[in-house]
Formats: C-alpha cells, structure tokens, sequence
C-alpha cells in the first residue's frame, strides 16, 4: 500500500467521520434496534458479518438529521437500515435508474417500492429519485449531507458512465459533505480490461474518479476487507457469494472464502 493510503487508513480506524456532522452520531442503542428490526429480511441479515453496517455508516459519519442519498440501492439492503435511522429527523433519498432505461431497472424499483410500501412505519417518509445514468441529477445542488453508493462503482466503470457519476455527486452535496464508497478492491495494478472482466477495482481507480469531480479522499478503512479474497476466479468476483454464478460447482469453496475483499473509502467535498 502506498504510504499516503496506509496514513489515511491508520486515521481512519481511529476516528469516524466527524467534521461535516452538525448533530451527534447515531448512536449504539439506535443501531442496536435497527439491526434487530423485524422489517429486515432474513437473506439480508445473513449478511451483515460481511457488510458490517453499523462501522460502516459510522465510518462515514451518518447522523440522524441528515439527508442521505444512496446509489442504486437495489434490493434495499440498506434501506432497512438507513430509512429508519433518519426517518424521525433526517430525509434518506433511494437514487434509482429510471424505468426507462431497461426492464431491469424498472423491475428493480417495483421491487424497492413495494418493500417500502409493505413496512410504512420505517418507509413512509423514503423518497425514490429516478436519474438517468447518462445525465445523472440526484438532487437540488447543495442538497444533501452524505452520498452513498455499496458496490456499484464497478457497473458504471464498465457503463463508461462512471464519471458522470462522480460529478453528479460532487453537484449534489453541500460543501463538506461526504461522498462513501463501498467496492470490490483488485489488486495494485491491474489494468482497466482486468476490472472489466473482474468486477474488482484498484483503489487508486476509485479515488482518481473522485478526485478528478472535486473530492478530496479523506481516510479509507479495512471494515470490509477479506484478506481470504485471492481475487482470481472464473467469473470474477461474482464467482462468490452472494452471487455464486458457478451455481453447485465449487459452491463450498467459494461459500469458505465469503463476500469480497472491499475497500471502504470517505471522500469529502471541499468546504470551498
């Protein structure tokens, strides 16, 4: 790791995010119900010894005043945790690709509404914004505390939409707002057909698509690492759970070795 990286890292296991939160952090008995939150589904708690929600958010400085964007959701995985974290006092913004764009799309926000309208006393007050990926707009600029995007980078890298994407996000927040990434980590110095292939990014990638929109990289953490991840596999990183695209073959080798190794970086937009 290059020695300006391995800084930010040592900060980052240190200290969460604090300079663009105005109001306190939410706090352990917050996160404690939430996690414990019957609307969660079963398959999506399962998974928390991988995604290590409640480091992870309070790596990247959620507070429950704020209004947050997340990218691209999905299935809500995240939903269930940050939609009734700021539901009381904040605002969370679900960024979803307009139904237009394929059928997937459109599927995937049917999906994401009827969990939110199955649960209103944790999705009343979560909003759904279509974007389109080729002109990417997530909001009033200078609208949101914190953005958010799990392992997406990827797609958009191989979309050529990627730095659309990172100026969209740059536009929306206010100054000092943060900008967390969660993504598959490649090995130092793969090329960009490699990432195509693999679904795995190199860490410098990320930041210069970042820093290239305005970001300044603020600290990065190992919350998600998995050094078992040797990153090489026959379809890529979705060779592993919870993809597993090899089906039967294998299956408890790849389930042995779990999610992705992941690099979590914070990136902050600069206060002017």
């Amino acid at each position: 790791m290059k020695p300006a990286l391995l800084a930010l890292t040592l900060t980052a296991l240190l200290t969460p995010a604090l300079s663009h939160a105005a109001s306190p952090a939410v706090s352990a008995d917050q996160y404690a119900k939430v996690l414990a939150g019957d609307w969660r589904a079963p398959e999506n708690v399962a998974r928390d010894g991988y995604r290590h929600p409640q480091a992870t958010l309070q790596f990247f400085g959620l507070a429950p005043t704020q209004t947050v964007v997340e990218i691209t959701p999905g299935n809500g995985w995240y939903s269930e945790v940050l939609s009734p974290l700021l539901k009381d006092h904040g605002h969370y913004i679900a960024a979803v690709q307009a139904p237009t764009v394929s059928d997937y799309a459109r599927k995937n926000e049917e999906k994401l509404k009827a969990k939110f309208a199955a649960t209103p006393a944790q999705y009343a007050k979560a909003q759904v914004l279509e974007f389109d990926p080729k002109a990417p707009s997530f909001g009033k600029p200078g609208s949101a505390d914190t953005v958010l995007t799990f392992r997406n980078v990827h797609n958009w890298v191989l979309a050529d939409t990627a730095p659309l994407m990172f100026q969209a996000f740059f536009k929306v927040l206010k100054p000092g707002g943060v900008l967390g990434v969660v993504d598959h980590r490649a090995k130092d110095g793969a090329s960009l057909e490699d990432i195509k292939h693999s679904g795995y990014l190199t860490t410098d990638y990320v930041v210069k698509l970042a820093t290239d929109a305005g970001f300044k990289l603020e600290a990065q953490s190992e919350i998600n690492a998995n050094p078992k991840d040797t990153k090489d596999y026959p379809e890529g990183v979705w060779t592993l759970p919870p993809a597993l695209t090899l089906g039967e073959k294998d299956r408890a080798k790849y389930v042995a070795i779990g999610e992705s190794d992941r690099m979590t970086l914070r990136f902050v937009k600069p206060a002017k």
